[in-house]
């Protein structure tokens, strides 16, 4: 059964789709079945890899608002050799549509239960704000990664994003936990990026992941090209961290499975 985890902060601008769209990239290359969602009104998580998000027929909106089966939604051929559900500014409207609905919290959760056993992992792109999409993927997810800059405003927004997913889990979700926190955009020579990263392992601990995704060119050029890093320049740092964090998480859930055994 795959693990579920929604990548998601609040706030804009952070690496959220850049790490989605590379996790889930870097763990196909392990040879896992993975499954991207592109709840983004944006869609970018979608123009990362490789899949034109004006030209797709089926996108998420219809997997949570019109009931499409999930075969028909699914995207199977991307750049990152990952299934993807399409994002775009279609997504908007299922916000809309799904105040309507009965059990609209629960929609993206009941529309996975019967693919769960297909993938690995499925990773959720989340818009950057508490929408009813935000709360879809919180529902329907077992843990939840947080990117985040070594800055004191993104300090902050942690606190509020943390009092944000306690307060999700204890109505929707109880098993919903933080699964890890991820440095982004770090650069090593920023005496203040070095401080607030000694904060978060100080305050966070274990939960901080070791691995750091650095301020890359190429990481940001990749998107353009329709293509995940390691596709793009594999000798890159920044295609190399998120090898290595998919291997962190890999090792991270094999050491759970076996304390749970």
């Amino acid at each position: 059964m795959a693990k579920i985890i929604a990548i998601a902060n609040q706030k804009g601008g952070v690496g959220k789709t850049t790490s989605a769209v590379n996790l889930a990239a870097s763990m196909a290359a392990t040879k896992r079945k993975v499954l991207l969602i592109d709840l983004d009104p944006q869609g970018n998580a979608t123009m990362g890899s490789g899949i034109d998000k004006y030209e797709v027929e089926f996108s998420a909106y219809d997997l949570l608002v019109e009931d499409t089966k999930f075969e028909d939604v699914v995207q199977t051929e991307t750049t990152g050799g990952y299934h993807l559900i399409a994002g775009n500014g279609d997504v908007t409207a299922a916000e809309v549509k799904m105040m309507e609905m009965f059990g609209r919290e629960l929609r993206l959760k009941n529309a996975l239960a019967g693919v769960r056993d297909n993938y690995d992992f499925i990773f959720i792109d989340c818009p950057p704000s508490l929408s009813m999409l935000t709360v879809n993927a919180m529902a329907a997810a077992d843990s939840v990664i947080v990117p985040m800059q070594c800055e004191y405003y993104a300090l902050e927004g942690l606190t509020a994003l943390m009092d944000t997913i306690n307060s999700l889990a204890s109505v929707l979700n109880p098993e919903l936990k933080i699964e890890g926190i991820l440095r982004t955009m770090y650069d090593p020579r920023n005496r203040l990026a070095n401080d607030v990263s000694e904060q978060l392992k100080h305050h966070f601990g274990e939960k901080v992941y070791r691995t750091v995704i650095p301020r890359n060119v190429r990481l940001a050029e990749a998107p353009s090209f329709g293509s995940p890093v390691m596709y793009y320049d594999k000798s890159s740092s920044g295609a190399k961290a998120y090898l290595a964090l998919a291997g962190e998480i890999l090792r991270r859930s094999d050491k759970a499975v076996k304390a749970s055994a």
